[in-house]
């Protein structure tokens, strides 16, 4: 039994101000009209990791950005993130290269990677990973405009909402440049297709995902393999203010953008994640793992609800349908316990097999890929199976 603390009490208020639709306009509201008070054109900054792929690829895009929108376009150069924003480097270098062709693919864009030979200007490094940090980001491969931060070319879409906004649009074409619909109903997939779905309860990503991912599957006889992992810093990995800062920003965008309800949350890192875990393999047994997964993602990231309460995790329970009293049984079984991090730990190691570290992520067959926004990979792959085989359904 755990007693609702202060914080347990004010982050679901707090969070749903700071992440709320209202507040993101009221603050490009404000944005503007002090942009307008000072008499700055309209500039959006690129911070460019020049052996990025991501930033290349960006890069490469930006002049349509340009043509289509009254902007000008500010570079600034920036080095590799910090250790503590990366924390598979490795993993990262190999996967980024693999998703950005990926995306010029998909958006049929004339890029290749080049391997820039060796720059060395470390007053011009040091001056835009100080200016970057200040404004509150990270990583390489983002734009910034009056106070709000877009990561890559499938981010782009949020800025040009804002450009149109503002009257900023030269061109004919209202449609945005780089925007994947994902999750339509498909074609019945043939029986026995299983996706891989890695997720963690503490990712708001993930939570986005299991808002969607279970509907899609079910109309495309499609059944999802549950692979639950530990949050990343319950794994004793950090993770930046900066990071958590946009994460949950751009989750709220996103959100948004999908119809899917999000920002009052209560986080659920530590001990809620722990006992949500723990009822996971009696979910299981009882054929209600997903009805449990959505209802503790919808609990702790739109209602507020404080896994570590009881009071709490039986609402999330009995809404999936969950006996309570054989739950409680199950927190307090140490073999239990065992059982479920053994699992979490199986899953995270089959995550890096794949070459991946971060969740949600998702596997069918030989194709793997990262993200809430990279599912189009899944389907692409799925397809693919269709037009190989026309007798793969009806």
């Amino acid at each position: 039994m755990f007693f609702r603390t202060p914080k347990s009490w004010l982050m679901p208020v707090v969070s749903q101000l700071f992440l709320s639709r209202s507040r993101l306009l009221k603050l490009r509201n404000s944005a503007e009209k002090k942009r307008q008070q000072a008499k700055r054109p309209h500039v959006v900054h690129f911070f460019h990791q020049v052996d990025d792929p991501y930033s290349q690829l960006l890069s490469t895009v930006l002049p349509h950005l340009q043509s289509r929108y009254n902007i000008s376009l500010e570079t600034h150069l920036v080095d590799v993130p910090e250790d503590s924003a990366v924390p598979e480097r490795a993993m990262l270098q190999t996967y980024s290269l693999l998703d950005a062709q990926r995306l010029a693919h998909r958006f049929q864009l004339d890029w290749q990677f080049v391997q820039p030979s060796e720059i060395q200007n470390s007053d011009a490094y040091s001056a835009s990973h100080a200016l970057r940090k200040k404004w509150g980001h990270y990583l390489g491969a983002t734009l910034y405009y009056e106070g709000e931060w877009y990561w890559g070319i499938d981010r782009l879409h949020h800025l040009e909402n804002r450009l149109k906004d503002l009257g900023l649009c030269q061109s004919t074409d209202s449609g945005p440049l780089f925007l994947i619909s994902q999750f339509a109903p498909c074609r019945v997939a043939p029986q026995g297709t299983s996706i891989d779905f890695f997720f963690s309860f503490r990712s708001p990503y993930s939570a986005l995902s299991a808002a969607r991912i279970f509907h899609w599957a079910s109309q495309s006889g499609v059944s999802i393999k549950l692979r639950y992992v530990l949050p990343m810093v319950m794994r004793g990995l950090p993770v930046p203010a900066e990071k958590r800062r946009y994460i949950s920003l751009d989750a709220a965008r996103e959100a948004h953008v999908q119809g899917v309800p999000f920002g009052r949350l209560n986080d659920p890192v530590g001990k809620p994640t722990e006992r949500g875990l723990a009822l996971m393999p009696f979910a299981e047994m009882q054929n209600l793992a997903e009805d449990y997964v959505m209802s503790f993602m919808k609990g702790v990231w739109s209602e507020g609800l404080d896994a570590g309460l009881d009071a709490h995790l039986k609402i999330i329970a009995e809404r999936a349908g969950l006996n309570w009293t054989a739950a409680k049984d199950i927190l307090r079984s140490p073999s239990n316990e065992t059982h479920w991090r053994a699992i979490a730990e199986e899953n995270k190691q089959a995550l890096f097999a794949l070459g991946l570290w971060g969740v949600p992520s998702f596997r069918y067959e030989n194709t793997s890929a990262w993200g809430q926004d990279r599912f189009w990979v899944i389907e692409d792959a799925l397809n693919s199976q269709f037009d190989a085989d026309p007798l793969a359904s009806p």
